[in-house]
This record gives structure tokens, sequence and C-alpha cells, in this order.
């Protein structure tokens, strides 16, 4: 595999900007990575799951109620097992799972170069695309992040690349197979990608003696690692609802289903609508970096046409619009969206440019696509509001926050004074950013538990806390957490810790920088 991996880079120009590649994306991605962006609850969440796999042997210190298929925090928990310090390897939990993100984007750079490499035939036009992803200020900032979406990224790319260098091999095109699959049950909007995956199988080995083996084994590798999540649902009793109740408004109690979880997330609509997409582009996406969000979206239709218009149909082409075609029909479908969500189509939009670049660069001289590759670089590097600097506040060019600010000190300051001022059975209410720091490391707090279970959980919520503010020692504030809070509270389900944040409590620790505000609040419970 390795010897085919080479084969498909090229010869030594194009293996040095692999590893300038390879280089630069650890450097911008590594650089400042424990400090920004804050850490995020879902972040806190997934670390949280693979702790309790490997402390417990449990999917979730909670009940698994099958959000999201454990893929993604199974491949973190085999992460801190092999480390000699755990969770700990490299600082506190939520920053040792990012060197695992690190870890995945350096492999995903790679495998992004040897696709454009292969398709395109142009070092160049691969090269473009793994500078796009290493420096894009949108893309660092969310592939830094402990994200079931980044390690599904790098299954997805492994599958691609794997299948359009099969070349008629079952074995190859088994483990492609299989990667997808392993993709699926990480994150599960890799569903989206079937359609591209699905041509890429077949167009590969079309005109082939052993298509229909080559095709079949890949499905049926596709399948094992889905087939595997669905016989853990089964064996648990956990398949279906019970008395097969789809109702999203009164949900069946009794336990959890599988099947009733897909029916919810496939009904899990924004009250927004489709606006929420444009909402999400205009307010959060666009401004970290417009070049790539409309430039790649421009390179997609550019690619379709030169797709069309070439008389072999080169699959490639195809493909790579394909899968952000895929994956842009599930972002503006109308469905709830974190802004997070966006991750996985920043790639597919680098290897759209990159190919555009690519077959552009084939048809002219070395020396001019090497000068506009340069040029490219060169713009992106100086020119303030591209990649790496931008204008601040007052004015005044500098980094981008990514390289400079530092926001998690502020969040390891806050466990701090918990340690250090608040009794370990404390009944404590927080954001899912923390709760491993908490239940990790030595004094444990049995009693802090986030605001999301607390208010759905119904041991958390029904026997520790019973719903009542009175029954909460303290409630300590993440960012944003107050507003997640409010949007939560369907039906009033969270008013009671409103309650008690907004009528009942007195602040006694704070920081903040910029638009970021921590606290921890003493809850009076005395008070009537």
């Amino acid at each position: 595999m390795f010897r085919r991996w080479r084969s498909s880079v090229g010869g030594p120009a194009a293996a040095a900007l692999l590893v300038v590649s390879l280089v630069s994306g650890l450097f911008t991605h590594a650089y400042n990575l424990s400090q920004y962006p804050l850490f995020l609850t879902d972040e806190g969440i997934y670390v949280q799951q693979a702790w309790s796999l490997v402390n417990d042997g449990r999917l979730s210190p909670y009940t698994y109620f099958y959000d999201h298929a454990p893929g993604g925090w199974i491949v973190m928990a085999g992460w801190a097992g092999v480390l000699p310090g755990g969770f700990h390897a490299f600082g506190n939990e939520v920053g040792t799972m990012r060197i695992l993100m690190l870890v995945a984007h350096v492999a995903s750079v790679g495998l992004l170069f040897g696709i454009v490499r292969t398709v395109t035939n142009s070092a160049a036009g691969a090269f473009i695309a793994a500078f796009i992803v290493n420096f894009s200020p949108l893309a660092i900032y969310y592939q830094r992040m402990v994200l079931l979406d980044n390690l599904m990224v790098f299954w997805l790319l492994l599958a691609i690349y794997l299948l359009i260098n099969a070349r008629g091999r079952i074995g190859t095109a088994m483990i492609a197979g299989f990667a997808f699959g392993v993709s699926v049950i990480t994150k599960e909007n890799a569903i989206f990608f079937v359609p591209a995956l699905g041509y890429l199988a077949h167009r590969q080995v079309k005109g082939q003696q052993n298509r229909r083996f080559v095709t079949s084994f890949w499905w049926i590798a596709v399948t094992v690692p889905v087939a595997a999540y669905v016989l853990f649902a089964l064996f648990n009793h956990e398949f279906f609802p019970t008395r097969l109740n789809f109702d999203r408004h009164n949900p069946p109690a009794d336990h959890v289903s599988l099947l009733y979880s897909i029916w919810w997330q496939l009904n899990r609509t924004s009250p927004k609508g489709h606006s929420v997409f444009l909402e999400m582009m205009q307010g959060s996406w666009l401004p970290k970096d417009p070049m790539l969000l409309i430039g790649g979206s421009a390179a997609v239709l550019a690619v379709l046409w030169l797709w069309f218009r070439d008389r072999a149909h080169r699959p490639g082409y195809l493909v790579a619009a394909l899968l952000v075609l895929g994956y842009a029909f599930y972002l503006v479908r109308g469905s709830q969206l974190l802004d997070f969500y966006v991750a996985p189509i920043l790639p597919l939009l680098a290897l759209n440019v990159g190919v555009l670049f690519g077959h552009l660069a084939s048809r002219v001289a070395v020396p001019v696509r090497a000068g506009a590759a340069a040029s490219l670089v060169v713009a992106a590097l100086l020119v303030p509001g591209a990649y790496v600097l931008h204008h601040d506040t007052h004015g005044r060019v500098q980094f981008q926050d990514l390289y400079h600010l530092q926001l998690t000190t502020m969040q390891e300051r806050q466990i701090d004074f918990v340690r250090a001022n608040i009794s370990p059975d404390a009944r404590i209410i927080m954001d899912d950013d923390i709760w491993t720091a908490l239940h990790d490391r030595q004094p444990v707090f049995p009693n802090a538990h986030s605001h999301f279970k607390a208010s759905s959980d119904p041991y958390v919520r029904d026997k520790l806390f019973r719903s009542d503010w009175r029954n909460i020692d303290y409630v300590v504030m993440s960012n944003r957490m107050h507003q997640s809070m409010v949007d939560n509270n369907a039906g009033g389900r969270e008013s009671w810790i409103l309650e008690a944040v907004d009528k009942h409590s007195e602040q006694v620790w704070h920081a903040k920088r910029g638009n970021v505000q921590l606290g921890v609040y003493k809850i009076h419970t005395q008070d009537q």
C-alpha cells in the first residue's frame, strides 16, 4: 500500500511539495492549538464518552441514547489508551484529544494530496488543495476541535484514496469500503457521500471482468461496521422503540431505541427553516474565510463543467463535485445546524479547487504553473485579510487570532477555582467542556453534571436535583452556556436552573476576555 501511495505522489518535486504540505499543516494546526479556540461543549461531550469507555467500559457515563454512532470516541478511547499519560498526556483532557485531531489532519492532508495528484496528475494542484486546508482560518478553527466530523473526514478521504487506486483489486476495494463504513459510524452524515462513493466504486471497475466481485465486496465491506452498530442495539434490546412508538412529542420512556433516535434526527428541523443555513453562512462561516467558500463553490461548478465537456468523462472530476453537492444538500435542507457542521465540506471544497487548478496547470508550461501557485501562496500569506494576517478592531495589521489568542487558560483557571474553593460533594451544574476535568482528576466531583443532563436525564434530574433550584449548590458557567439553557428550555425544562442563576445566585469568580465570559455562581438555597 505504501508503494502505491508513493507512486501516486509522483517524482522528487512532487514529493518535496508533499513534505512541505505535511510540515506546514502540522505547524498551522499545532501552533496555539491548546489555547484557541475555547473548548467547546461538544468537545467535552465526546471526551467524556471516550473517558467512560476507558474507565467504565460504557459508551457514555449516562444512558447512551444513540444520538451519535460511537466510532469517533472509540478511536479517542484507543488514543488515550496507548498514550503513557492517558487523558493527561498533553495537558488537560480535551487538549490531549486535540492532538489526535492534529494527527488526523496531517494524515488527511497526505490523502488529499494523493487524491488530487492521482485525479489530475498535477503536483501543483495537489499542493494548492493541501495549502488551503492547512492555512484557511475557517478550516483551522474547526479542524483543531475535538469533533467527530474531523475523524469522519479522515476515514472518508482514506476510502476515496483507496478506491481511486484500487485498479480492480478486490482487497483494496474491501479496505476502502470498510473505511467508508467506519466514517458512517463515526458521524452519520457521511451517508450523504454515498452517491459519490458508490459511483466511484462502480466507475473504477467499469469494463473489467471482475467488476461485479469488486463492487459487491465493496458494498459488503461498507455494511460491516454499520451492521455491527445495528447488532449492538439489537443485542441490547434497544433497536425498536416500545410498541413502535415514533411520536416525537411523547417519546417512549422505558428504554432508548436506535430507530427512534434515527427518526428523531431525521425530523430535527430548525424553527428558522432554510434560513438557518444563510444565517450561519453570513454570521459565522463567511467572515472566517470567504475565499474558500466562494472560490470553492465556483470551483465545484467549473469542475462539473469540465467533466461534462470531457469525452472520457473521467470519474474523479464528477466525484469531487458530487462530494460537495451531497454534503451541501445536508446543510441547506432546513435541519438543525451547529456552526461546526461546516467542517467536513472544507477539505472537499479545497479538493475541487485543487482539481481545477491542476487541470488548468496541465495546459501551461512548468514555470507558469509554478509561478501561479507561488503567487497564490504568497498572496494568502502576506495580504492582510487573507489567511495569516488581518486587521484588528483598531485597524492594525496582526496575525489571525488562531496564532496568538489565548482563551482556554480561562477555563483552566475556572477549574482551579472550583477545586480550591468548592467541596467535592457539592451539587454542581456546568457545561460539558469541563466534565472530564471534574470527574477524572482528584478530587473527583461526582455530583457535577451538565445542564443538558440535569434537565433531561431521569436519574440526574429527578433523583439528584429533583428539578428544584434549591438542590443546586453551584452553577459553573461556560461560554454561551446561559444562552444554551435558554435555547434548550423547550417546555420549561431548564427554567429551574435559569431561576437559580438569574434570581438566587452570587457570582464568586469571574473571567472575561473579549466577548468570552466565564463565571462561578454560588446558589443561596435559603432564598425563597
